[in-house]
């Protein structure tokens, strides 16, 4: 009886694992820019003196759990009733806060893994994407580097998400510090790299599913996003579709801007996956916003509750808020 209920057992593991793995009806991808997620140790590689307990910033362990607690919350605040599948992250400095983000209570029930490398960045500033191996299982991934400037490299992932295999690209572009036209040909030199890319993979295979995330620097209806890498809008005859565009539209943001909204934060997605045999998405992205994260200033303005500005520690989440697209059959 014992050999027959052992047995049981085994074969009702095999079949949850089967169903999770290859039978999803839905999966959530997020990308969030989590402003700065430094650890408290000195790199002597990078700059980030400014994230040190004896810096200006005072960037304490205490300081430093609750941006991580405060994270989790946001992440798992998006789905509810599960934790999101993908998650891009960008503005992350190693690898091992990565890891000490998936040790939060509410993070470590997501069973996730990491892929990330460090990047050229001077301030040691990465992308990195967090999956659930329960869901999703990785093929290959590489680095595409950006050798013109001294940025973060885009992070092209390829794998099996239920049925369905995608690519996934994670980027952070060039910042406009410095001036918005000034900078702009660095963030174009960034989109013509992967749009290189992009149309590598097309050609070979015109039905790849592709989603591009990531703070691009730079709006829906900017040369970057619209011309070079050609995101245009649904019923544009465009083989990329910018999601954020109809939220755009509506003057909402991710980011905001000395008052006024900025759609920094980017999705984009390949039209085989707004039609077609497996997952599909709507084609308007989602910006998650809840009062806990957001500031408000006296004239009632809100913006994203940062964690610091300048020196002045405010204790927000971030200065951005995430965005994220939900995936159906």
């Amino acid at each position: 009886m014992k050999t027959r209920a052992l047995y049981f057992i085994i074969i009702c593991i095999l079949v949850v694992s089967c169903r999770t793995s290859t039978q999803m009806e839905h999966a959530t991808v997020v990308f969030y820019n989590v402003e700065n997620l430094f650890d408290t140790l000195d790199d002597p590689h990078v700059n980030d003196n400014e994230f040190l307990p004896t810096s200006e910033k005072e960037w304490t362990t205490t300081r430093y759990q609750k941006k991580l607690d405060d994270i989790g919350e946001v992440l798992v605040g998006i789905n509810s009733s599960n934790l999101p599948e993908i998650i891009g992250l960008c503005e992350v400095e190693n690898r091992s806060v990565l890891e000490d983000l998936l040790k939060t209570k509410l993070m470590s029930k997501g069973h996730y893994k990491i892929i990330h490398q460090d990047s050229p960045d001077a301030r040691g500033i990465d992308v990195a994407l967090l999956y659930r191996a329960n869901y999703f299982k990785e093929i290959s991934h590489e680095i595409i580097p950006v050798n013109e400037i001294r940025t973060r490299d885009i992070l092209h992932v390829f794998g099996q998400l239920g049925s369905d295999k995608i690519h996934f690209f994670v980027n952070h572009w060039p910042s406009r510090v410095g001036g918005l036209e000034e900078t702009e040909p660095k963030r174009i030199a960034v989109a013509r790299i992967l749009k290189h890319k992009i149309d590598e993979l097309l050609e070979e295979d015109p039905a790849s599913k592709i989603i591009v995330m990531g703070d691009m620097n730079d709006e829906p209806t900017n040369s970057s996003l619209s011309s070079i890498l050609g995101a245009k809008k649904e019923g544009s005859g465009s083989r990329l579709i910018n999601l954020m565009i109809p939220l755009d539209e509506q003057k909402l943001g991710s980011y905001n801007y000395q008052g006024e909204w900025n759609m920094l934060d980017n999705l984009i997605v390949s039209s085989t996956l707004l039609n077609g045999d497996g997952f599909t998405t709507d084609p308007t992205g989602h910006i998650y916003q809840k009062e806990w994260m957001e500031h408000k200033n006296n004239r009632n303005e809100i913006s994203p509750n940062r964690t610091y500005g300048g020196s002045n520690y405010y204790g927000g989440v971030s200065d951005h808020f995430p965005v994220y697209l939900e995936l159906t059959k």
